[in-house]
């Protein structure tokens, strides 16, 4: 059991313990006057943070028992600390050696080692200059109080517990800084650390912008007032606010300036220059506060203010405030430590904030351009579409969907799963959505379009496995043909309310390599909607896969009921609808969603001729398109159509050795399609005015809301649109 020192009035000190009697004691010589003080303490403290003396007890402190260490002996013919006269005496400072002022009591110095020069009675130990007692102020949550055993008395055991303190308030603080991730979480963490366990209020200026990484940081040096927490004072909302450069000016200028540019060569560029923290009564603060803060304003004087530069790890970044009201004891030598591993956690955290950023605005870039930015309005089916990450650290995967316009009104629909939640399940699902889409425009078979993705699959590296559902559907024929590789099965939602999942066979993922795709047709009625989604939607930890495509469909069945059995639910209100029904735990995967809702062209819409590759093939077909126009009341553009249509016909007949297919479709626009077995697309040319052809394209061009060709596996199509 550790005794406490008594007094020198008939009392015996204590024995010294056994480290005591081992340690030689600290002969401590009387400074003269105009000497500068010795190191205190507190300082010897904070150089001893790191290198704990040999045999030390495991459970205290490094800095406590370097502290404790230091301190004089009560026998050693020290004063009280209260002595009168001029003579020259040792003040019961924590380890530092005081001198007596004229007329008053003898002064001993705090913490840091400095002396209190005036009268009305000594300044208490380590208690960073209150009279009459200490109070621990760089602990954070450290109890005010006295020293123990009698006044003006050493106390080792408190100055111990006080450094103790402030170590553990440091690793707290900065645990607490290092939770953030990003850069509004990083100085709030700091804000909310130190107000108002260290400070009464703390400014936080960061350069802006922001350099990241290695960029060179633009000039000029401009700090924005990044975030600012202060106490309030009085009940009335008073706040601890700054004062004018001028003591003698008492007028309340308000909060800080927002913005600050740093003068090359000016005192808060030296300041920020030299890393460590200073106290705002020194000289380098006191010119560096009012061109920091704007307007000619400075903070209250005394240490009760510091300024601690943001060292990020190449350069500084920012700087940091502390203040303290004037009815609290001001920082120690010992809190300059404590500022410095604040800033540099600080500075450091930021730093990585910053290169998080741009990572997530690249991983985000990059997800949004693998996926359709617009999905394609085509004729006879509309489709809405969905996509969450997986979660807000994970913001790239593998998952897709596309919808691609295929000749004859027909469209194709995609969605896949590329394994995995990284950069690389990314980039090889950008190369097979791209694959896909080519595919799609050569308007081949699923199971074909399957295979060769499968291909692409093997030749892209090993390992390379992804699912994937390819579907194309025809408004003409209101039917469907689906191709799976290893994909959920797609849900179709019926005009009646009744959802239904689709049986297409499983078939395997594609990368495996070596094995057949098999395609299904199945009727897609009027009115009803197709999700195709990818597994994050039906599958977690907390529940199979068929559970959760079984708790889809129902889902479905019970939003339809919503609507009635004579109307299907609003597209992207059932989109939301069905997102609703993950739970908290059900977020394991990305998440594709693909909702189709089948319209359809009524056969009273369309017209199809077959026309034989003749001479008198673009008369028939101006003649065909009459009839059909007059049919659906639209004579005022016949003149256009068959003026189009003749010139078409006419280009595909001089190229074809098989009928040649005319269509007409009739929906919010009148579209026409022309098809021939040559696979030679037309390209538009400027004829020259002696050319007698070369302007057919021309005049489809200028005349047509829209127009263009596609290549077929048995040909092509070229078809173009006017608005009716």
């Amino acid at each position: 059991m550790t005794e406490q020192p008594t007094s020198h009035e008939g009392r015996q000190p204590r024995a010294a313990g056994p480290q005591e009697r081992t340690r030689p004691r600290p002969q401590t010589p009387p400074r003269a006057v105009g000497v500068p003080a010795q190191p205190s303490a507190a300082s010897a403290a904070g150089e001893a943070i790191a290198e704990p003396a040999a045999g030390e007890g495991a459970g205290t402190p490094a800095v406590a028992r370097a502290a404790a260490a230091s301190l004089p002996r009560p026998d050693a013919g020290t004063g009280s600390g209260a002595g009168a006269g001029s003579g020259t005496g040792t003040g019961a400072g924590a380890g530092s050696v005081g001198r007596g002022q004229r007329g008053g009591g003898g002064a001993a110095a705090g913490a840091g080692g400095v002396p209190a020069d005036g009268g009305g009675g000594g300044v208490s130990v380590a208690g960073g200059g209150t009279p009459g007692g200490a109070r621990a102020v760089g602990g954070g949550g450290m109890p005010d109080g006295g020293a123990d055993g009698g006044e003006g008395l050493p106390d080792p055991a408190g100055a111990a517990r006080r450094e103790a303190d402030r170590l553990r308030f440091v690793g707290a603080a900065t645990r607490r800084i290092a939770r953030g991730i990003d850069l509004d979480e990083i100085v709030l963490g700091l804000c909310r650390a130190t107000v108002p366990t260290f400070s009464d209020a703390i400014l936080v200026y960061l350069r802006d912008p922001l350099p990241v990484g290695d960029d060179r940081p633009v000039d000029p040096f401009v700090l924005r007032l990044r975030r600012t927490d202060r106490l309030r004072l009085t009940e009335d909302g008073g706040e601890l606010s700054l004062t004018a450069a001028d003591p003698d000016d008492e007028l309340d200028l308000g909060p800080a300036s927002e913005l600050c540019e740093v003068r090359t060569g000016g005192a808060l560029a030296e300041v920020l220059r030299g890393v460590r923290p200073v106290f705002g009564d020194s000289a380098a603060a006191r010119a560096a506060f009012p061109e920091l803060l704007g307007d000619n304003r400075c903070v209250p004087t005394g240490h009760r203010a510091i300024l601690a530069p943001l060292r990020g790890r190449r350069r500084v970044i920012g700087a940091a405030v502390f203040l303290r009201r004037p009815d609290r004891s001001p920082f120690e030598p010992g809190d300059l430590l404590v500022a410095a591993q604040l800033a540099t956690h600080t500075a450091l955290g930021i730093d990585k904030a910053v290169l998080y950023g741009r990572e997530a605005y690249i991983a985000d870039e990059l997800q949004r351009t693998m996926l359709p930015e617009n999905l394609p309005q085509p004729t006879g089916v509309r489709l809405a579409s969905r996509y969450l990450p997986a979660a807000e650290t994970a913001r790239v995967g593998g998952d897709w969907y596309d919808a691609i316009p295929l000749p004859g009104s027909r469209v194709a629909l995609v969605v896949g799963d590329v394994m995995g939640h990284s950069m690389t399940s990314a980039a090889i699902m950008g190369q097979l959505r791209t694959t896909a889409q080519t595919l799609a425009g050569l308007d081949l078979p699923p199971q074909e379009v399957l295979h060769h993705l499968d291909e692409q699959a093997q030749r892209l590296g090993e390992n390379r496995m992804a699912t994937c559902l390819y579907a194309v559907y025809d408004p003409v024929a209101h039917r469907i043909t689906i191709a799976n590789a290893g994909h959920p099965p797609p849900v179709l939602l019926h005009l009646g309310g009744r959802a239904e999942v689709l049986r297409v066979p499983p078939g395997a993922p594609i990368g495996v390599g070596g094995v057949d795709f098999e395609a299904v047709e199945l009727d897609a009625p009027a009115g009803a909607t197709l999700l195709l989604y990818t597994d994050g939607l039906v599958e977690s930890r907390m529940r199979d896969v068929w559970a959760g495509i079984e708790q889809l469909r129902e889902r479905l069945a019970a939003t339809a009921q919503l609507t009635g059995p004579d109307h299907s639910p609003p597209l992207e209100a059932l989109c939301d609808d069905v997102l609703d029904m993950l739970g908290p735990g059900d977020r394991d995967d990305d998440i594709a969603l693909l909702a189709a809702r089948f319209d359809g062209i009524a056969p009273s819409d369309v017209a199809y001729w077959f026309l034989e590759p003749e001479d008198a093939a673009p008369g028939r077909a101006r003649r065909l398109a009459r009839r059909a126009l007059a049919r659906w009341d639209l004579e005022e553009l016949s003149d256009q159509v068959e003026l189009l249509v003749s010139e078409v016909v006419t280009n595909a007949v001089r190229y074809a050795e098989r009928p040649v297919t005319l269509r007409l479709l009739r929906t919010d626009v009148l579209r026409c399609e022309v098809g021939d077995d040559s696979p030679q697309l037309p390209r538009q040319r400027r004829a020259r005015d002696t050319d007698e052809g070369g302007r057919g394209l021309f005049l489809v061009n200028r005349l047509a809301r829209r127009w263009g060709a596609t290549r077929l596996s048995t040909g092509k199509v070229v078809w173009f649109e006017l608005s009716t």
